[in-house]
């Protein structure tokens, strides 16, 4: 039995595993077409993906919400904290 990868799982694992990635990197490494898209649907998984901008380009990385972000999603969803 053979199981399939996709390049969001690919991305995610490789943020998992510590590392920064820019979009090129994203694209050459994972062969990713759309490097804002997939960000953007590990983060609607639940996934705390920062964008660092810097003079090579935004650097992407998994990080920890603060107090203050979860409390914020809790109030968008109408329940206390």
């Amino acid at each position: 039995m053979t199981t399939t990868v996709t390049k969001t799982t690919k991305v995610l694992n490789a943020f998992v595993s510590g590392q920064e990635l820019t979009a090129k990197q994203m694209a050459s490494r994972f062969g990713v077409q759309n490097p804002t898209a997939t960000v953007s649907s590990i983060r609607r998984l639940g996934y705390a993906i920062y964008g660092n901008r810097s003079a090579s380009g935004t650097k992407y990385r998994l990080g920890t919400p603060s107090r203050r972000v979860i409390a914020a999603g809790y109030a968008a969803l109408g329940r206390a904290a």
